[in-house]
C-alpha cells in the first residue's frame, strides 16, 4: 500500500469514527458534487480529531456550520 492509499484508508476511519450516520452520508453527497471541498473537509475533521478536539460525534448540522466556515475562507472581495 502505498502512501496515499493508506491515508484514505486513515480518513476512512476516523470518518466512522467521528460522524454520526447523517452526517457521514452528507458527506458521501459532498463528494460526488465537490470532491475537492469534500477533501478539504475531511483533512480538516481529522487534523480536528488528532488534536483531540473532538468530543461525541459531529452531526449533519454541525457539518453544515463546518462547510460555511470553510467555504466563507475561499471567498475573496476585490473592492475598486
Amino acid at each position: 500500500m502505498n502512501d496515499e492509499q493508506k491515508l484514505e484508508e486513515l480518513k476512512k476511519k476516523v470518518m466512522k469514527v467521528i460522524l454520526s450516520k447523517e452526517a457521514l452520508e452528507r458527506l458521501g453527497r459532498i463528494k460526488l458534487v465537490k470532491p475537492e471541498l469534500a477533501a478539504q473537509l475531511e483533512l480538516y475533521l481529522v487534523q480536528l480529531y488528532q488534536s483531540g478536539k473532538i468530543k461525541g460525534l459531529i452531526t449533519e448540522e454541525q457539518i453544515k456550520m463546518i462547510l460555511e466556515t470553510l467555504s466563507s475562507r475561499k471567498e475573496f472581495k476585490i473592492i475598486r
